[in-house]
């Protein structure tokens, strides 16, 4: 194959790509952070701070609100700026916020509503991130690299999720959960410090007349509603999102309480789990080839409720702690899978100039469904108890399952062309843009979309 000079200087390994590294370093940080969080903060408003199911659930509420109301003005906002300028913000942001936690309680003055205003702060905060985050990955790498890098980031993430998780539960036995929280704020630092290292330039859409906001979000919609594989997919997180929201709302509560496990324990737990999305991410581009896109995605939707079971039927004991590790493990790993080839596919269809507000797009509607779903999972714990509201969130997660396979995306089998890019005549680090997949081929042969989230603490978008 005869390649242009341009293309020839594309680096065929990821690796060698230098913004790509230091933006995965970056991300990666805040991922296993965000695991010490995931470990710790569960701990401390259960065990020592006496949360009820209620209380629990509406501190998911509270941290889950101000993305679904902020996410389309983020995603406009990051189309409209700086990306990298946004992702540091919310960094520090986070930060800050989350600082406050350890500092109140080594004065004795900590309470369930701090907890719940820095909950909503971290997640206003998150949002911003998260929506420049994401939609950067496409100015960085050639779009025929874009599968292989959603893989190795995914598969990156989980590692790091399961290094977090097992820190997790070092640092809570050691030092307590609030100051746990420490080693995330020591995260959140190290992610903007990459972040600010990245010199791939931004290119910033010409306009002709400077627009209102809410008209760039009103385009963002249209643009996702127009597109059927865009649609569906978004259709496809937010149901699913709506399932994991009760489910993960009430499942800290339901380990640590109902089946009496330790800190310790579900830290571990939580850790054998993240190696699962490890393995599914690293897999997704083979499954992809093997299998096809979609049957890919609809094997691993049609799978996740059948890990439930385990949990629902689950009693007190080491036997029952290992079957609720394996089928987290299993679950995760098609949580992974299926999702960095949704995010695949929606990255390459997405013309550059709308990728914030398409994730936007995707980011509100998952986003709107988890307080909806932690709001349903306290009423369910409150009046029914906890296990039944688990046997609910089980029965939603047949509803992805079932939009997916009423779509055309069911049968769909080769990865999507990308669309010309009028508004974007520069490639990553600001090169001429070669003729697309000039460069370095696809993973693969033609036949292959902040993931669906996994249910057990898993996340996604």
């Amino acid at each position: 194959m005869t390649v242009s000079p341009e293309s020839a200087t594309v680096p065929a390994s990821l690796w060698r790509h230098r913004d790509f590294r230091r933006y995965l370093t970056g991300q990666t940080a805040g991922v296993a952070g965000s695991s010490i969080t995931s470990m710790a903060l569960p701990v401390l408003a259960v065990l020592e701070l006496d949360a009820t199911a209620g209380q629990v659930a509406w501190l998911a509420f509270l941290g889950q609100l101000p993305p679904a109301l902020l996410a389309l003005h983020a995603g406009a906002l990051a189309d409209r700026h700086s990306k990298r300028r946004q992702m540091i913000i919310g960094d520090l942001v986070s930060a800050a916020a989350l600082a406050t936690v350890p500092l109140a309680a080594a004065f004795g003055v900590l309470t369930l509503r701090q907890l719940m205003v820095v909950a909503a702060v971290q997640g206003a905060a998150g949002v911003l991130h998260d929506a420049a985050a994401i939609s950067l990955l496409p100015k960085l790498v050639e779009r025929s690299l874009i599968q292989r890098s959603n893989s190795r980031i995914g598969s990156l993430f989980a590692i790091a999720a399961t290094g977090g998780s097992s820190l997790g539960a070092a640092l809570t036995a050691l030092l307590g959960p609030a100051r746990a929280l420490l080693g995330d704020v020591a995260s959140y630092l190290v992610s903007a410090w990459c972040t600010a290292r990245i010199r791939t330039r931004e290119s910033s859409p010409a306009r002709a007349e400077k627009r209102r906001l809410r008209t760039e979000i009103a385009e963002g919609l249209r643009y996702v509603h127009a597109d059927h594989r865009l649609r569906v997919l978004t259709w496809v997180n937010a149901t699913t999102s709506l399932a994991l929201a009760v489910l993960n709302t009430l499942w800290a509560l339901y380990l640590l309480r109902v089946l009496e496990m330790s800190a310790t324990v579900f830290g571990v737990v939580l850790g054998v789990g993240a190696s699962g999305a490890a393995v599914g991410a690293f897999a997704a581009p083979a499954f992809a080839r093997r299998c096809g896109l979609g049957p890919m995605m609809l094997g691993a939707l049609a799978l996740t409720p059948l890990t439930q079971f385990p949990l629902l039927l689950a009693s007190p004991g080491l036997g029952w702690e290992i079957t609720i590790g394996a089928t987290l493990f299993l679950q995760l790993a098609c949580a992974a899978a299926a999702g960095t080839t949704q995010r695949s596919i929606r990255q390459i269809v997405t013309e550059y100039r709308m990728q914030a507000r398409m994730q936007a797009v995707s980011t509100c509607l998952t986003s709107g469904a988890r307080p909806l779903g932690a709001l349903l999972a306290g009423g369910l714990g409150t009046w029914a108890g906890v296990r039944p509201a688990l046997v609910v969130g089980t029965c939603l997660l047949v509803v992805p399952l079932a939009v997916l396979a009423f779509s055309p995306l069911r049968a769909l089998r080769h990865m999507p062309d990308p669309p010309p890019e009028p508004h974007d005549p520069t490639g990553p680090a600001g090169r001429p843009r070669p003729a697309p997949f000039a460069a370095v081929p696809a993973p693969g042969p033609a036949p292959a979309d902040g993931h669906p989230e996994g249910s057990m603490g898993g996340g996604a978008s």
